[in-house]
């Protein structure tokens, strides 16, 4: 032990630092032991939320269908010739009768003309031997004449009345076949495209033009076998434009009895009253048979997540120390009804799903219904 006049004493400077250091150390070990306030967790998440209730849901199956008109012909001559006019153009509304083409017809005038001709000269023989036979019936009741001669004249009118009927029946002939060389329009409607100029030649298996009339309408649908025996008459169909929507309604009136060979599918038609808008004929349209209605779920797709192929959705559940909690469950869905998904397994009747702000929910994140 060194005696106590060895000890120096520590300057003033570096005893007031240790002092610091001493009384530095000794608070923050006192800090660690305190107890501090409870951490706070993120605020609940503000989310949309509905409770899932049944309502009507249809059964659909969605085809493409033709729309094709009630009354729509094709214009083909009974005459061949050539073309000397054209009265109309194509996109004209025409009624019944109106003219459309004008066929050279000299040469069938000239035949008619001859025809008139030769039954005038008949008609002029038929005149003489009515006198004639007149004229003998007198003679022989005086006895001048034999019943021979009076035989022969009656022979000879019938011969000139049976060649003059001949020749009327020719001649009616040829000024009908004369109107065949004016194509007329068999219905009122629409002309179509005329590819025929003036100058081509036509015969009766030329194509001059089409006409339509758009009062009646059909929609031709091709149903495939596997869900053909449920085709019946009345069944509603829908007509749709190229966002999904329905454009009109109508029901089926004619289900094909046989299948279609080269398609293997079985024709239905509903009667439309219009052309949809936009629409035109021979078009392919979408369309949707509605098969049923029952009681189901629906949610919507907005509130729908695809994660690998499978569908998910957040429900909105209790959560362990209060409030709501967000929980992320797989969803089976089927058809796409409007802005819905039909749901056929994963969710019930009295769920709350969440249909908005769920970007950055996770599974078991607070959250609270906001106004929608």
């Amino acid at each position: 032990m060194l005696p106590y006049s060895s000890v120096q004493p520590l300057p003033p400077r570096l005893a007031a630092v240790l002092l610091v250091l001493s009384l530095s150390v000794a608070c923050g070990k006192s800090g660690q032991d305190a107890p501090g306030p409870a951490a706070s967790g993120p605020p609940p998440a503000g989310v949309g939320i509905i409770t899932l209730a049944p309502k009507a849901v249809d059964d659909t199956s969605e085809y493409i269908a033709t729309l094709r008109s009630l009354r729509s012909t094709t214009v083909q001559p009974q005459g061949e010739g050539i073309i000397s006019r054209i009265f109309v153009k194509a996109g004209d509304h025409v009624r019944a009768g109106a003219p459309l083409v004008q066929i050279d017809a000299e040469r069938q005038q000239a035949a008619v003309r001859s025809a008139e001709a030769s039954r005038a000269g008949t008609e002029a023989d038929v005149e003489y031997w009515r006198a004639q036979v007149k004229r003998f019936e007198s003679l022989l009741g005086a006895g001048a004449i034999s019943r021979q001669e009076f035989d022969q004249a009656q022979n000879s009118l019938r011969t000139a009345e049976a060649r003059l009927a001949a020749l009327d029946a020719q001649v009616r002939e040829g000024r009908v076949q004369l109107g065949y060389y004016r194509v007329e329009a068999s219905q009122a409607g629409i002309v179509g495209d005329i590819p025929v100029r003036v100058g081509d030649r036509v015969t009766t298996s030329t194509i001059i033009t089409t006409i339509d009339d758009n009062s009646g309408i059909e929609l031709y649908i091709q149903v495939p076998l596997d869900r053909a025996p449920l085709l019946r008459l009345g069944l509603p169909v829908q007509l749709l434009d190229d966002k999904g929507e329905v454009v009109s309604t109508s029901e089926v009136t004619f289900v094909a009895p046989r299948v279609d060979d080269a398609t293997q599918t079985v024709l239905a038609k509903a009667a439309l009253k219009a052309l949809p808008p936009s629409g035109r004929l021979q078009q392919y349209v979408r369309s949707r048979i509605v098969w049923k209605t029952a009681q189901g779920l629906t949610v919507p797709v907005t509130a729908v997540t695809r994660i690998s192929g499978q569908y998910f959705c957040f429900l909105a559940e209790p959560g362990p120390q209060g409030g709501l909690v967000a929980r992320q469950k797989p969803v089976q869905v089927g058809d796409l009804i409007g802005n819905d998904y039909v749901v056929t397994g994963g969710v019930k009747a009295g769920d709350r799903l969440i249909v908005s702000g769920i970007q950055k929910l996770g599974d078991g994140a607070p959250v609270q219904a906001q106004a929608q």
